[in-house]
């Protein structure tokens, strides 16, 4: 029998395939072939791309059932030995079908076969009839006369030179036409550090004693090395990671920062660039697959000497391996939440124990996971007190506003509040966690509230763009001029959204300009990072937004932040509610006073007595998370306990539900570590009916041992083609 080749294709099948070698190989060619390599290889109807795990001597199926794969794509793996390894793990712990998983390690082009692309850029020269033009020959064009100046010192320029010129591209189109310029292609250059390239282009800030001594520990530790870095906001995290990257680059080696918005990756970037002489690739959904691809190229042949990235980044190769910084550690950004369930915070963690390099999680509200780690000693704990720019912490202040004559969400006290830092020329960060003009659409005379019509959810009105939106499954409809049940023109927009605040704040301070930061404000490419540099100019303003102005964002002018509704957190269904709450005032209260200028924050509650509000303002996020893991401890939730979460939906809610109850029933495994099934908090969602079963154990083995059981039980199932079923290990959200 010719020997056969194992390949894992991207598929909702928990298996690999066996393959024949194509007909024209010989038995030592094939035997060459290394586990890694991208194979095209009939599967169905189609040809997909796969990576072989191994070439093996037999296999369970018959010659004659077995295809041979369509094409050999790679002649080495693009992936190295311990990125591949790294693939193999994540798709066994996160359980989740291996060539999906493999795939997920690859950018989209190369996924589809394509090949490794040169990195060439756009320039254009003179022709011979443009170097031999007069002086005056383009005098009524004053702007290609420039540019043919230009031209001529410079002999070629390329996209970027252009711009920074002055100089559009339809200008040099228009020299085209004329016969004067010529484009043509060369390979763009590549930032070299030399001795003519200083590594640093900006003088790094004096580091105080924390910083210093947070700076050391890592520098004199050899190898891997779990470290958490935990500091208040604004007490010079990002310096540090600059200075220690700077130490890792001297030595040759690469550095990998991952953020977890792309919100936050151009201001990183920004900051990256002004420091350093060398080439930082970026990644995130944001770019092109072209642009994903250059860069990732760049990371692994070493051209690149920093990468910053979102999530998926985790999996980027790495010529030299030396250093890797998870900023915002707790953000729930870096949990994938469809499709290969994986955390990055925790892949990241893997990798650097597979290529032997140290590890920084960074974050002023650490997860309660990696606090437990620390008293566990399984990191070192590195701590920031104080603000790096020697600026005080905001002051605190809670605003009860029950009773209050309320302005659409804002109470007096913060409308004066507000009024009285615009008019100093200062800034004024106001919060709420929730998009579009109002959630809810209701009419006065017969109740009706509009929902979605897939979802158990409510619309929520959107009304610059006269629609309802659904958050969920994001079906859309036109805002109704009636309602529908009863024909009523009086149809109420209850409740308060990020819209909605902005044309308060609009009407209230029609003076003052209102900067709304959503992701409706922001979707477009570069409008974040437009916002965020009308912010930096420093005049007064007043910034309106959701949670993506929490994250790690420097405004050095804001001096108040207002938290319009405090409340939602506290009465969460979800175990870590709590903990997220603390998590996202303490960082949206980090806006205030970073600078030179004192901070304040005001937040607005209906729940001032509540034991959680007090026990967060009257301390510090330390000491209440401290408290919120001794009630995890109690309860055994986790990091006390491991979950996993098995989700079914299907057409009907009593399909999802059987087909879990039958997997508990014939589950041969302790019972009391599965709860449910249960319909999911939101049973119905973009028109499918949801139940889960939540499966638990205090020992992540026996989890693990579980879930196999679980996942046959699964695939044998006679619904398994009625039923979408999933596996989310260490879920972030339980829904």
């Amino acid at each position: 029998m010719p020997l056969i080749l194992n390949i894992a294709i991207p598929s909702p099948l928990r298996r690999s395939f066996d393959y024949l070698p194509p007909v024209d190989m010989s038995a030592n060619e094939i035997e060459q072939l290394q586990p890694g390599i991208r194979i095209k290889a009939p599967f169905g109807n189609r040809k997909m791309v796969g990576i072989l795990l191994q070439v093996k001597q037999h296999s369970d199926i018959s010659q004659e059932q077995l295809k041979p794969v369509s094409e050999i794509l790679d002649e080495t793996p693009l992936l190295s030995h311990s990125l591949f390894k790294l693939g193999l793990w994540a798709a066994s712990y996160y359980q989740h079908p291996i060539g999906d998983a493999l795939a997920s390690t690859l950018p989209v082009l190369l996924r589809k076969g394509s090949s490794l692309i040169k990195n060439t850029t756009t320039c254009w020269r003179l022709t011979t009839e443009g170097k031999g033009l007069p002086n005056d020959g383009l005098k009524r064009s004053p702007k290609q006369a420039q540019l043919l100046k230009l031209l001529l010192q410079k002999n070629s320029i390329d996209r970027e030179e252009l711009t920074s010129e002055g100089f559009s591209v339809s200008i040099v189109n228009a020299m085209i036409d004329k016969g004067l310029v010529e484009a043509f292609t060369r390979e763009a250059a590549t930032a070299k550090i030399s001795a003519n390239n200083t590594l640093i282009a900006e003088t790094p800030l004096p580091l105080n004693d924390e910083q210093q001594s947070a700076y050391q520990a890592v520098i004199k530790q050899k190898g891997f090395n779990r470290f958490l870095l935990e500091g208040v906001t604004g007490s010079g995290k990002t310096e540090v990671y600059l200075q220690l990257i700077a130490e890792y680059l001297q030595r040759g080696l690469q550095a990998l920062v991952l953020v977890p918005e792309i919100g936050l990756t151009p201001q990183t970037v920004n900051r990256f660039q002004r420091r350093f002489n060398c080439q930082i690739a970026i990644l995130h959904s944001g770019m092109t697959d072209r642009e994903r691809l250059l860069n990732w190229q760049a990371a692994k042949d070493g051209e690149a000497h920093i990468i910053i990235g979102t999530r998926s980044a985790v999996f980027t190769p790495l010529l030299k391996p030396g250093l890797i910084i998870i900023d915002e550690e707790h953000d729930s950004s870096f949990k994938q939440q469809d499709g290969f369930r994986y955390s990055a915070r925790d892949v990241a963690i893997k990798r650097a124990l597979d290529e032997q390099c140290p590890i920084i999680l960074g974050s002023a509200t650490p997860s309660l996971e990696t606090l437990h780690n620390v008293v566990q000693t399984r990191y070192h704990y590195l701590q920031l007190t104080q603000r790096a720019t020697g600026a005080q912490p905001p002051t605190f202040e809670l605003l009860d506003i029950r009773h209050q004559p309320m302005e659409e969400g804002f109470s007096p006290a913060l409308i004066k509040a507000i009024n009285a830092e615009v008019s100093k020329g200062n800034q004024v960060l106001v919060f709420i966690n929730r998009r579009g003009f109002a959630p809810i659409l209701l009419c006065h005379d017969c109740g009706h509230i509009s929902t979605c019509q897939h979802c158990d959810a409510r619309m929520t009105v959107h009304l610059s763009k006269q629609q309802l939106r659904c958050h969920h499954c994001d079906y859309q409809k036109p805002l109704p001029n009636t309602c529908p049940e009863c024909n009523s023109h009086q149809l109420d927009f209850r409740g308060v959204g990020t819209e909605r605040s902005e044309q308060v704040l609009q009407r209230l301070f029609p003076t003052v300009p209102v900067h709304r930061i959503d992701r409706d404000t922001t979707s477009r490419k570069q409008a974040m990072q437009n916002l965020i540099d009308e912010i930096h100019r420093g005049d007064a303003c007043i910034l309106v937004g959701t949670q993506m102005l929490a994250k790690g964002h420097h405004f050095p002018n804001v001096t108040l932040v207002a938290v319009l509704d405090a409340d939602s957190g506290l009465f969460s269904t979800d175990f870590r509610g709590p903990e997220r709450m603390g998590q996202l005032l303490i960082q949206v209260a980090g806006r205030a006073g970073r600078a030179n200028k004192a901070g304040k924050v005001l937040i607005q509650t209906h729940q001032p007595d509540h034991p959680l509000i007090i026990r967060l303002f009257n301390d510090n996020y330390t000491n209440y998370a401290k408290d919120l893991l001794k009630e995890r401890q109690t309860s055994t939730m986790p990091p006390f306990s491991h979950l996993a979460i098995i989700r079914a939906d299907a057409n009907q809610l009593e399909i999802a539900e059987q087909f879990l109850l039958d997997i508990k029933t014939n589950c041969n495994h302790d019972k009391e570590k599965l709860l449910g099934p249960l319909p999911a908090p939101m049973a119905r969602r973009a028109g499918r009916f949801r139940a889960q079963l939540i499966v638990r154990s205090q020992q992540r083995n026996i989890l693990h041992s579980l879930l196999a059981s679980i996942i046959q039980l699964a695939e044998a199932h006679p619904s398994s083609k009625k039923v979408r079923w999933s596996v989310d290990v260490d879920p972030q959200e339980m829904f």
